[in-house]
């Protein structure tokens, strides 16, 4: 963890059917530091976490990620199981997560600080594809 110069952000997610809920995250997210780096699930990864497939592609998902302001850079996260990888990789000093994940990316924080941010209440991107699905 360095403590000079830039900070780095490393954040994760599916941002698939992206709505004001990602944005905000992101916005929270690259507040922490200098530049924020999104690790944007594959689809294979996405399914095997969700038990379904995107509505958008990874490349599409890559590409509304990557055009917001905020973010500096985007990559594909391949598997859960590479986090370390990942923020090492793109040397983070802090990890961004979602606190419906809090206490489960503790361990990495030997090697950055971990937050974990409050959803935005009433929004979610399975309650979206349920209600399109329901046609409301």
């Amino acid at each position: 963890m360095s403590t000079d110069g830039p900070r780095t952000v490393i954040t994760f997610g599916t941002f698939d059917v992206f709505h004001v809920g990602h944005l905000r995250v992101i916005e929270r997210a690259a507040a922490l530091g200098d530049r924020l780096v999104v690790g944007v699930s594959a689809d294979e990864l996405n399914l095997r976490k969700k038990g379904r497939e995107p509505v958008f592609s990874q490349r599409e998902r890559l590409e509304i990620v990557a055009a917001l302001k905020p973010v500096s850079e985007v990559f594909v996260e391949e598997s859960l199981e590479l986090k370390r990888h990942y923020i090492q990789h793109y040397a983070a000093d802090v990890l961004v997560m979602g606190d419906d994940w809090a206490g489960k990316f503790d361990e990495f924080g030997d090697i950055c600080e971990v937050v974990y941010l409050t959803r935005t209440p009433a929004i979610s991107t399975t309650a979206l594809i349920e209600k399109i699905s329901a046609g409301s």
